[in-house]
C-alpha cells in the first residue's frame, strides 16, 4: 500500500520537529507531508531548516482546507491511502501500520485509530459528548463508532477522491457519519494516544461543548441535505 501521512500544522513550533522526526524514525516506510496552515510562529521555518516535505499555505484556512490540500496532494501523487495525523504529538506513528493492515484485510474505506475498542471511556464532559456523537451516528447510519472524535483516521483511494472534490468535507465526525450513511465501510482498531506534547489546544472547555453541539446537530439534520 502506497500510503501518505498528512500532518496539518498551525502554530506548532513546539511540537512539529519532534512529531515528524518520530514519524520518520518509527515508520520510515511511509511518505508524509506537513501542511503549514499559515502559521504565525516558527513552524514553517523549522520545517524548512529540517528539510521536511512541506506544503506552505500563505494564509490560515482552517483544518478542513489544510487537510483537503493534503488529500489533493495524495490524489495527484497516486497514493492508495492517506492517514490524518496530528502535529501536536498525541498520535503515535507505530500504530499506522496497524491501521493499514486493517484496511488491507477488511477492504474498509475508513479505519479509525480508536481509544475505546477494548477500553472504556471516562465520565468526563468530553467523553459524554463523544458517547452522544456515537449514539447519534448509530441512530442515523447504523455504524457503530466508539471513538468518533479521534483525529487519527486512514482513508482509502476512494475517500481521497471524495475529500479532494468536495469543498465542504472536513475531517470531522459529521463527514464520517455522512460517508457511512452513503455506504462507506468504517472500521476501528485500538490505539493509545498521548496528551499534547507542547503548546495549547484550540479546544477549550467551552469550545469543546460548542463543538459537540455543532457536530450532533450536523449529523442529525445538516448531513441529510448534503449532495
Amino acid at each position: 500500500m502506497k500510503l501518505l501521512v498528512i500532518i496539518p500544522a498551525y502554530n506548532e513550533q513546539d511540537c512539529i520537529v519532534q512529531t515528524v522526526e518520530e514519524l520518520r524514525q518509527t515508520a520510515p516506510q511511509y511518505d508524509y507531508v506537513v501542511i503549514n496552515d499559515g502559521s504565525k510562529d516558527a513552524t514553517k521555518r523549522l520545517c524548512i531548516e529540517h528539510g521536511f516535505n512541506l506544503i506552505d499555505l500563505p494564509v490560515n484556512i482552517g483544518l478542513t482546507g489544510g487537510f483537503q490540500a493534503g488529500m489533493k496532494y495524495a490524489l495527484r501523487n497516486g497514493y492508495d491511502a492517506a492517514v490524518q495525523f496530528d502535529a501536536d504529538g498525541q498520535h503515535m506513528p507505530a500504530y499506522i501500520e496497524k491501521l493499514a493492515a486493517e484496511m488491507e484485510s477488511t477492504g474498509a474505506d475508513i479505519v479509525i485509530g480508536s481509544r475505546f475498542v477494548t477500553e472504556k471511556k471516562s465520565t468526563s464532559m468530553r467523553m459524554i459528548g463523544s458517547r452522544l456523537i456515537s449514539a447519534i451516528t448509530k441512530l442515523t447510519t447504523g455504524a457503530s463508532i466508539s471513538d468518533p472524535t479521534s483525529g487519527m483516521r486512514l482513508y482509502n483511494r476512494k475517500m481521497i477522491e471524495c475529500f479532494s472534490s468536495k469543498s465542504d468535507f472536513g475531517p470531522e465526525p459529521d463527514s464520517i457519519a455522512y460517508l457511512a450513511r452513503k455506504g462507506a465501510v468504517v472500521r476501528e482498531v485500538q490505539v493509545s494516544m498521548r496528551e499534547r506534547q507542547a503548546g495549547e489546544s484550540y479546544l477549550t472547555f467551552t469550545r469543546s461543548i460548542e463543538y459537540m453541539m455543532r457536530t450532533c446537530i450536523s449529523i442529525l439534520f445538516v448531513q441529510w441535505f448534503r449532495s
